[in-house]
């Protein structure tokens, strides 16, 4: 599984806002500016991430955007389907419990490899929380030089 940069930016921002809204509503060009990210590419990040309920934008002259739950209660899963929308690897109606099916599934003996992989990709995202990360990044700003993300 890839995700695109709508998932990997995007958590990136995330980590950022939990990291740095403590006391205040934070700016898209801060988030922009530490992230080294496009204002116009994060404004689209934080309208899908708002529209989901993960973030809230505050208007006026000292606005900027804010969790709308702790970052205890927001998991890696909620930011990525957000932007990204269904984690499934293929796209097999038997993995997303759609109606309809598809025509061989009853023989299909690799929708039970898409199953489990699907099913550990869940386990995973679902148990990783924006605090842990947020508490990761600042050990990892302590201990030497920054890096946002490999460019694989």
């Amino acid at each position: 599984m890839k995700l695109s940069t709508k998932g990997r930016y995007g958590l990136r921002a995330m980590v950022d806002l939990a990291d740095h809204c403590e006391h205040a509503p934070v700016s898209i060009s801060a988030i922009s500016t530490r992230q080294g990210l496009s204002v116009t590419y994060l404004e689209q990040l934080l309208a899908k991430l708002r529209k989901a309920g993960l973030v809230q934008s505050i208007r006026g002259a000292q606005g900027g955007y804010v969790l709308s739950r702790k970052a205890e209660e927001i998991s890696v899963g909620d930011i990525l389907r957000a932007l990204e929308g269904d984690l499934s690897p293929v796209n097999c109606t038997e993995l997303s419990g759609d109606e309809g099916g598809c025509s061989g599934s009853q023989f299909c003996v690799t929708k039970f490899v898409w199953q489990r992989i699907n099913n550990s990709i869940e386990d995973a995202v679902n148990n990783m929380w924006l605090s842990e990360l947020v508490e990761d990044s600042r050990r990892i700003e302590n201990n030497g030089p920054f890096v946002r993300e490999c460019d694989n």
